[in-house]
């Protein structure tokens, strides 16, 4: 898509919309602040097809090492075996039910973990095919259609409910994609990062809304791409709720937390996810919601 001059910025995906001149936005009961969690269950795998797009491994060293590169793939799973539980006991312990992002094969290969989620009441959001095969410009338009269109009818057989929310690994998107989200019937996207409140994108059809995540608080983007330190990761997730919590009390404010169980789930950072939460939900004001939650009030305000 080529660029085009226009006030904000050169695409047609949604208007510029400064914060200072929006009405007011209220949550239920008054709260300042929206608070959702995002926990993304996200499969590696071990061969990836040759035509796939991926980012960096994250995970046992900066750089990719030979097949098989044992740590880098067994360091991300271990999110799957044993971080998402202790993340999710914590969430729970604070009265936080999160949104899960999970992609198509790992809802085909960790069965007991979609179960295990679904018995405490988690949301469901599509998260693409793969960690490993991220959506880009490269892609026909048949091919990414194909591609939203495989992950939804996936999640929806595994789950027992099509998702409404979409993350894309990585963050990738196409040009096009929030058009092609829309045309499947999604109602929120989550990688559009520059706000602290919900808005509606622009779209030929459907009703797609952006749910924005704060980008430097999430666990990956802090700690392993910054080497912000997790003392400091702990601060950071305090300091940003007390802002946004001060500035709740004109316009209310959305604090979206994205998190990676192989990541934050390790016993020497989970105590700090613990303490930061606990100074935000122990505050009046807060409203702890799923990302459907979210979006469907706001559209309820924002049509009023």
């Amino acid at each position: 898509m080529p660029a085009e001059r226009r006030y904000g910025m050169d695409h047609p995906h949604y208007p510029w919309s400064p914060m200072i001149k929006r009405g007011r936005l209220e949550w239920p009961e008054q709260a300042r602040v929206a608070l959702c969690v995002i926990v993304s269950l996200e499969h590696t795998e071990w061969l990836p097809p040759e035509d796939s797009v991926q980012a960096a491994p994250h995970a046992a060293g900066m750089i990719r090492r030979p097949y098989p590169d044992y740590s880098r793939l067994t360091h991300r799973e271990y999110g799957h075996r044993v971080g998402i539980f202790r993340i999710l006991e914590v969430l729970e312990k604070h009265g936080i039910t999160p949104t899960i992002a999970i992609d198509a094969l790992t809802a085909e290969h960790y069965p007991y973990l979609v179960q295990h989620c679904r018995q405490r009441g988690c949301e469901f959001m599509a998260h693409g095919v793969a960690a490993t095969r991220m959506i880009n410009n490269d892609m026909s338009v048949q091919d990414e259609q194909d591609y939203i269109q495989t992950t939804l009818d996936t999640l929806a057989q595994a789950t027992g409910e099509r998702p409404s929310g979409w993350l894309g690994p990585e963050y990738g998107e196409s040009s096009r994609t929030p058009q092609l989200l829309a045309q499947a019937g999604v109602r929120y996207v989550c990688d559009w990062v520059n706000d602290e409140q919900p808005y509606r994108m622009t779209t030929p059809e459907g009703e797609l809304y952006a749910l924005p995540m704060m980008l430097e608080l999430d666990d990956v983007h802090a700690l392993w791409e910054r080497r912000v330190r997790t003392p400091r990761y702990g601060q950071l997730l305090q300091e940003g709720f007390g802002r946004l919590y001060t500035d709740g009390a004109d316009r209310g404010r959305l604090l979206v937390i994205h998190l990676h169980p192989w990541l934050m789930g390790q016993p020497f950072r989970i105590r700090y996810l613990d303490e930061a939460l606990q100074t935000m939900m122990r505050r009046q004001g807060v409203w702890a919601a799923c990302g459907r939650e979210i979006i469907d009030w706001y559209r309820g305000q924002s049509s009023e």
